[in-house]
This record gives C-alpha cells, structure tokens and sequence, in this order.
C-alpha cells in the first residue's frame, strides 16, 4: 500500500483575473486526479519565517497520483495560464500511512 501524497501550493497572486482562469483548469485537473482539497486559501498565522497570501494543499492516494495530476494536459494548460498571473511554490510531499 502507498504512504498519501500532498501537493502544497503556496501562492502570491498578482493577476487575479487571470488566475482565475487558471483556477478553471485546476480545478477540473483536481475533478479528473481524484483530490482531497484539505486546505483552500483561509486563515492563516504565520509562527516563523514569511508565508505567500494563499496556501493550498491537496491530498492524493501517492505520490505517483500526485504528480499524475501535476502532469496531466489538464493541469499543463492550467499552469500556462497560472505563470503569468501568480508567483508559487509547488510541491509534492510524502505522507505517513
């Protein structure tokens, strides 16, 4: 059995009509890939450190799920739209079972 996957997006969005065409294709991509959103935007404080305005974290059944939805034409067409209207840090973790 597979350890969960979590795609962490951590965004600060300076085109937000853009980006919202972006949101489109992300969000058909997560339809298709079969995510878990755990976390969307909301309250945040920040401990330590500096933090980007929007965090959103995504669980999928493993990393190879994960990146299947990172990689799919979906999502590619998505991040097309993203690159110009926001500044992110995306990555996958490894989770504990």
């Amino acid at each position: 059995m597979s350890n969960p996957a979590y795609v962490v997006f951590n965004v600060n969005v300076i085109d937000s009509e853009q980006y919202d065409k972006y949101r489109i294709f992300s969000g058909q991509a997560m339809a298709e890939h079969g995510a878990e959103v755990l976390v969307r935007g909301g309250e945040m404080t920040v401990l330590e450190g500096s933090a980007h305005a929007r965090t959103v974290i995504l669980k999928f059944p493993s990393v190879e799920k994960a990146q299947d939805f990172y990689d799919s034409e979906t999502y590619k067409a998505g991040r097309e739209l993203r690159k110009d209207a926001a500044v992110a840090d995306i990555f996958i973790v490894e989770g504990v079972a």
